[in-house]
């Protein structure tokens, strides 16, 4: 029971503040969606504090995101994977309020502004941003089968046929489905 609810790393309260409050940091920058800051997750819990491998935050993230409900359930998987329950509520509250009381104040103000020049420039400015943000999250999220000359040859055909097509994305993610199935990723 007590795994359940605290994790099995026997972490303590400063850890559960210190990651709550570096999550919290994280819902500020994530522009694009919660997934975008997955490379400073990685840095935080896997670099810095040893709690989780490559390959245990690589997971964390895709079960949540093969499961059903919002994108931002892999940030709960890794917070249980940390510290349980405890690190389901750091790492989750620290993400969705912050973010939701920042997203509402702007989007008022933006709604308030929409036509003037500034506003308009900070909106279109934040698209190569979220790009580049997701370029660092697919980097990580690769690590662990970074070696395997088919995931480079994954990554380049996907990138071919997302910016050159119109077609599904689902398609591209098939095909690596089936090589990770075919254990050739």
């Amino acid at each position: 029971m007590n795994a359940l609810w605290f994790g099995t790393l026997g972490l303590g309260p400063a850890d559960w503040w210190g990651l709550f409050f570096h999550f919290t940091m994280l819902s500020l920058l994530a522009v694009g969606g919660a997934i975008t800051t997955v490379p400073d997750m990685h840095r935080y819990v896997v670099v810095h504090k040893s709690w989780l491998s490559d390959a245990q935050l690589s997971a964390s993230v895709a079960l949540a995101q093969a499961a059903p409900g919002p994108n931002v359930l892999f940030v709960a998987v890794i917070g249980f994977n940390v510290a349980g329950m405890v690190g389901v509520l750091a790492t989750l509250g620290g993400s969705l309020v912050p973010s939701a009381v920042l997203a509402i104040a702007a989007g008022r103000y933006r709604r308030d502004r929409k036509d003037r020049r500034e506003v308009q420039a900070f909106t279109q400015g934040l698209a190569p941003l979220t790009i580049g943000l997701l370029v660092a999250t697919s980097w990580i999220l690769t690590e662990p089968t970074r070696q395997a000359w088919t995931a480079w040859v994954l990554f380049a055909g996907t990138m071919i046929w997302m910016t050159r097509t119109r077609f599904s994305p689902l398609w591209p993610i098939a095909v690596g489905a089936g090589a990770g199935v075919l254990g050739w990723v």
